[in-house]
Formats: C-alpha cells, structure tokens, sequence
C-alpha cells in the first residue's frame, strides 16, 4: 500500500490542449496531445487531498515529488495501440454481444447464431471497434455455469467470427480458463475476465505466454453475493492497490505486458462507490494502461433517474461515457453502439473549437 496517490486533473481538449503542452504549461494525457492536464489531485489515506499546478511539483518534499513524478511519467506515456488498427487517439467502442438466456439487459435476444451475426454486423456498421462476447451472465444475483455449457453458447459464433470479420477485434467475457484457451485458439484478441482473474486460480497459468490483451476487471465477491451490503475504507484507492498489486505480483508472469484497465462498475460497488470511481477515473492513468469503462444500462442509471427498464437507460449511459471520456478513458463498452458513437462525435466537436 502506498502512501500518496497521483490524478491527473483540469482537462484541456483540442487545439487548447495542443497550444498548452507546446508552451509547456500542460502535459499530455497518455501521450496524446489533443488531451491535455495542467494540475494533479495529490491522494492519501491519512490526509485530505489536495490539487496543485504541475508547476508546482517541484516545491514538494523529496520523498513526496519522487513518489509524484514516477506517477507522472506513467500518466503521460504514451498507450501501445491495441494494432495497428486501432489507436488510442481516439475512443474506442466495445459493442456488448450476449449469448445467454439471463442477462441483465439483453438475455435471450441473440443466443440463435443468426440473430448473433445479424447483431455484429449491425455494431460493425453503426461505429464498434471490438465485439465483446459473453456465455455467462454475470449480472447481480446470477449463479455460475459449467465451461462445457459457456462453450456451446459461443462456440458458433467464437468459430466463424475471425472468418467473417478479420479486421474487427474479438473479446471474450469469460472467467474460466478452459473457455479463455479455446477462444485464443479461435483468434480471440481479448480476455476480459469479470474476476479479475481471481475466480480460478489457473487463469494465469493457463493464459500468461499467449499474444492477447487480458482486461483486469474488479469485482467484489462473486455476481451471486457482490451486491450484499458492499464495503470498502476507500473504493478509489482500494481499487488502485488492487490494481497495482496485481499487475506487480500476479502478472509478473506475463510473457506480453497487454494490459487493460477496468474498475468495474456495479460489480461489488453500492450507488456512491460508482460515482466516486467514476468522478475520479483518471486516477488509474498512473497505473500506466489503457482504461476500459462499462457503464452501459447499469442500476446506478436507475437509482439516479427512476428508469427502471434498463432499455429506457440511454442518457445515462451517454452522460456516464461522455464523462469519462472527457477524463480520457480510452474504451467503452457498451450496448447502444449507434447512440454512442454519435455523442462522441458531437462533444468532440464541442470541445475541440
């Protein structure tokens, strides 16, 4: 557990931030110049935070500035690209594909193959960058299912989608590392592990030596008890450690160092545990890695708005992305992929002038 905590804060878009970090009176954010930061939020457990110029970095004590400019440096670097592809510059939309009969949002809509397909192509077309598969809901209160019966709800579609989409990024929602090896072994390019990796210990084992991006996800508890009275001395920096003690202990043994961040909204986390995460979400630029946000339809929605049907969910999901956004996260993972692509290109627009 460290003692202090870096967030890079007072954003900058556009020729704006552009103009700053050419005089120098900005840094750019995970080396992007259209994004810029000109003040940190300094964090600690044990004393009120406090925010303060880049510029006046250098007035901190030894041991304090150390701490802040390795954070720095990490904050500013810039993101390998997913391929060559698929950049970082700009956002990225993950378009959600759920091949079960019990999701939250969308169980039961395409678990026939047909529909399935009928469904990418749609995402492709309205703006997605990634299709996100899942076998297995994961939704509050859902109960575990056997990796022979998640594979047969992905196996046509896992099979036949590198076929019909070569260009296109395929993830895989899945916590079991017997589904993991088989979506590798058709093309997968993503491992997005609700778990984190923690619900079978021979996920690491099992994946560490192949070329894929793993999404370190956060959940407490499991989806069948996560939502039972959640607690934590502080979610953002909890968070952060988890994170932090992940990727210095448990994924040291990668052999490909393709990293996603993700804090995991609603999985294990009341209505003010996804405000402040979501408030706050730049702290995890100091964590060095690209950050993934899944907010789409959430029961935060609700408790804000009263929209019960988690189809009537849409601005919500907008304002949570548009947010997070502006704090530069860099994927979305989302169900209304045409909605979504269409405000990001109107607040750029906005904030770019």
């Amino acid at each position: 557990m460290r003692s202090h905590y870096t967030r890079a804060c007072n954003f900058y878009h556009g020729t704006k931030a552009q103009n700053l970090i050419k005089k120098k009176l900005a840094l750019p954010l995970c080396g992007n110049k259209s994004l810029a930061f000109d003040h940190i939020e300094i964090l600690s457990r044990k004393n009120k935070s406090k925010v303060i110029h880049i510029k006046k970095i250098n007035l901190l004590d030894k041991i304090l500035k150390s701490i802040i400019q390795n954070d720095i440096k990490k904050i500013v670097s810039k993101r390998p690209n997913l391929n060559k592809n698929l950049k970082f510059s700009e956002p990225l939309i993950m378009g959600i594909l759920n091949l079960t009969p019990d999701s939250f949002s969308d169980g039961g809509l395409f678990n026939r193959s047909y529909k399935a397909f009928t469904h990418i192509q749609n995402m492709i077309s309205k703006g997605a960058n990634i299709i996100d598969v899942g076998g297995e809901s994961t939704r509050p209160g859902s109960k575990d299912i056997l990796p022979n019966i998640e594979w047969i709800r992905l196996k046509k579609v896992i099979t036949k989608f590198k076929k019909k989409y070569p260009k296109i990024f395929l993830s895989i929602d899945t916590r079991k590392p017997e589904v993991m090896l088989k979506a590798i072994e058709n093309k997968s390019d993503i491992i997005n592990d609700v778990s984190g990796f923690n619900y079978d210990i021979n996920s690491i084992d099992k994946i560490k030596k192949f070329n894929v991006w793993k999404v370190l996800h956060h959940m407490q508890g499991t989806p069948n008890t996560m939502q039972v009275n959640p607690k934590y001395k502080n979610v953002l920096l909890d968070l952060y450690d988890f994170f932090e003690k992940k990727l210095k202990k448990d994924f040291k043994k990668f052999k490909h160092k393709k990293f996603i961040i993700d804090p995991g909204i609603g999985f294990g986390k009341n209505l003010k545990h996804n405000l402040i995460l979501m408030n706050k979400i730049s702290l995890f630029h100091s964590l060095g890695f690209p950050l993934l946000i899944g907010t789409s339809r959430k029961r935060f929605i609700n408790q804000i708005s009263g929209s019960f049907d988690s189809k009537e969910r849409i601005g919500g999901t907008l304002a949570s992305v548009l947010y997070t956004l502006s704090q530069g996260v860099q994927i979305f993972r989302v169900h209304n992929v045409h909605e979504v692509k269409q405000a990001m290109l109107v607040f750029k627009k906005i904030i770019s002038i």
